[in-house]
């Protein structure tokens, strides 16, 4: 008998701070920078982002969207034997993200860790989550992807200032005997490195390098269209199944011309794409569960539908889930 990890409950949280595309060009008009709603939206399909306050760390934005995600699966913390936090954006060097969310969950014990993949950070962990479930190692698990991306951000440069938001998103994964994660697919390519990095690091209590974002967005976009189809028709290969069996397609929210291209791709209407990029920004390791949580709380996706999760970021990483919600 198979055991598939099934999602049990969905959850996210967005900063209060929002800003629209004519909030953020009015600040960047300030610094001498140039940009406007219609130059974003064109080039993006993002009109609003939100940023965290100054006191507030990923683990913040984490621990709010798990209480959502556990009060949507009717449990509670103790009950989880597993917390992964994919994350690029970590409250500290050490420790993980996770154990500050299962500590401000206010349960110990069960295994927590982070997971570093950047924008496919969320897929990434959703794996490990269905395999150490899949061999019996937990029952439950709580997977989150949080970000505050603004913090690592150049607001010299408009061609990346203006794609980046903060959020987090989560899912409770139970063992069932019902159908749930049904086929994963993971990739990495390190040559590709420096077409998206945050270059600079910590040597003795000084910053070396530049600690902010670096991308050369026609060749991410390039790489990105490409990967994007062949992951998700290797899940679907693994699982026997066609584009036609795809109910609802939860891309990564960077780009709508990358999702569009996507969707174009495996042969979906744009009525079976999520798209929250445009009210959310790229949200890197988050946007995938925040785009899932909004569609489950808007009753687009109902139980039984099946769902295509893929995602591509720095490393190069991407990857993508099939499941059964």
């Amino acid at each position: 008998m198979r055991i598939y990890s099934r999602i049990l409950g969905t959850g996210s949280y967005l900063p209060e701070k929002r800003l629209t595309n004519a909030d953020l060009a009015a600040e960047l008009a300030q610094q001498g920078v140039e940009t406007s709603d219609d130059w974003i939206v064109d080039r993006t399909g993002i009109r609003a982002r939100h940023f965290a306050a100054d006191h507030q760390g990923s683990s913040d934005l984490a621990t709010e969207a798990a209480r959502q995600a556990l009060a949507a699966a009717g449990i509670s913390a103790d009950d989880l034997d597993l917390i992964i936090v994919a994350t690029s954006t970590p409250d500290m060097v050490f420790p993980s993200v996770a154990t500050m969310v299962q500590h401000k969950l206010g349960t110990a014990g069960c295994p927590a860790f982070d997971v570093q993949a950047v924008c496919s950070g969320f897929i990434y962990a959703l794996t490990i989550a269905d395999s150490m479930i899949q061999s019996g190692s937990a029952k439950r698990a709580l997977v989150i992807g949080s970000e505050v991306f603004s913090r690592i951000l150049d607001f010299k440069d408009r061609t990346t200032c203006v794609l980046f938001g903060d959020g987090a998103g989560a899912v409770i994964l139970e063992a069932s005997e019902r159908p749930g994660i049904l086929a994963t697919d993971l990739h990495a390519d390190g040559k590709y490195k420096d077409i998206l990095c945050v270059p600079g690091h910590v040597n003795r209590g000084a910053i070396l390098g530049d600690p902010v974002l670096k991308m050369d967005g026609q060749a991410v976009f390039k790489l990105a269209v490409g990967v994007l189809e062949e992951t998700a028709r290797a899940s679907l290969a693994k699982a026997h199944m066609t584009d036609a069996d795809i109910d609802w397609l939860i891309p990564h929210q960077a780009n709508i011309r990358i999702m569009q291209s996507t969707a174009r791709k495996l042969k979906l209407g744009a009525d079976k794409v999520v798209v929250t990029v445009d009210q959310h920004g790229n949200t890197s390791a988050a946007s995938i569960p925040l785009a899932l949580d909004t569609a489950v709380r808007d009753g687009r996706i109902q139980r039984g539908q099946t769902l295509m999760l893929e995602g591509v970021g720095g490393g190069f990483t991407w990857g993508s889930v099939l499941l059964c919600y």
